[in-house]
């Protein structure tokens, strides 16, 4: 059994949070030049240029990408032979939050309840998934999810008889309804299979895989760039200024489930996709 201090955790999730609002991945930035190259829209080429030097900016001036520095969405791989001590893992990872939002002068989004709207003024407390896995390692992935793109997020139990024809034309029309107001270029997490709560799941989860990079399952692989090519063709293009790159990327999970469902989660990601991780 291998022991990991809380402290180490907090220390963890306080230098992701701020790195993440500072400098993107380098898969973004790759998304950015490979976009640049094919982009013909006048327009739409001089915002992806405008948005790629906006990034530079924010890591050379350590100035956050964006004023939305997002909600915290942390997925945690906890391997069955680690012992978390010194404190719980919920607390390390908010406080981790809230030094980060603090000393990072990162913004404060987060409201104590959906009804009162009174700031915490910490952007806590974060959303955290945990999975139990094999090995003696703590695998923390943190995304500083914006609020404009999560509000353009959908959900839909299909019929089975919908088939994928039907997930098809309703992960397209996800990008239709989300339109400018999303901050495209935009990358779509989508969940299908499992019940409610386990493909609005998996659609988060699967933000994290690299952009750019195949889906390991063929049959997905393909289903993502049809669904990217088609959802470029609708020429909403970059910030909604027309062109030929509305979206950077659609990844896929799946999982199993009822014979009488069918549910689909997709969940909206704005081309300010924040994400690191780290593995203790």
């Amino acid at each position: 059994m291998r022991e990991i201090h809380v402290s180490a955790i907090t220390d963890a999730v306080k230098k992701l949070c701020m790195e993440a609002n500072l400098e993107l991945e380098p898969d973004m930035l790759r998304a950015f030049d490979r976009a640049l190259q094919r982009e013909r829209s006048p327009a739409g080429k001089q915002v992806l240029q405008i948005l790629k030097d906006n990034a530079e900016m924010a890591r050379t001036k350590l100035i956050p990408y964006c004023q939305d520095t997002g909600f915290v969405v942390c997925f945690v791989e906890l391997g069955q032979d680690v012992h978390v001590v010194g404190g719980g893992l919920d607390e390390a990872i908010n406080e981790g939050v809230r030094q980060g939002y603090k000393e990072g002068y990162l913004r404060a989004s987060i409201v104590r309840s959906p009804f009162d709207r009174v700031n915490t003024g910490d952007n806590t407390p974060a959303v955290i998934h945990v999975d139990i896995v094999p090995g003696a390692t703590l695998g923390i992935m943190v995304m500083a999810k914006g609020g404009g793109c999560e509000n353009r997020s959908k959900y839909k139990m299909l019929t089975p008889a919908e088939g994928l024809a039907g997930v098809k034309e309703w992960i397209i029309e996800c990008v239709k309804t989300a339109g400018p107001d999303a901050c495209p270029p935009l990358i779509l997490g989508v969940g299908i299979g499992g019940t409610f709560e386990k493909a609005a799941i998996l659609s988060k989860k699967a933000l994290f895989r690299e952009l750019g990079s195949p889906n390991p399952d063929p049959q997905l692989d393909a289903l993502e760039k049809e669904l990217l090519d088609r959802a470029n063709r609708l020429g909403i293009g970059p910030q909604g200024y027309g062109g030929d790159t509305t979206a950077f990327g659609v990844h896929i999970l799946t999982y199993p489930c009822h014979i009488t469902s069918l549910p689909v989660a997709v969940t909206i990601e704005c081309h300010a996709h924040r994400h690191k991780d780290v593995t203790l």
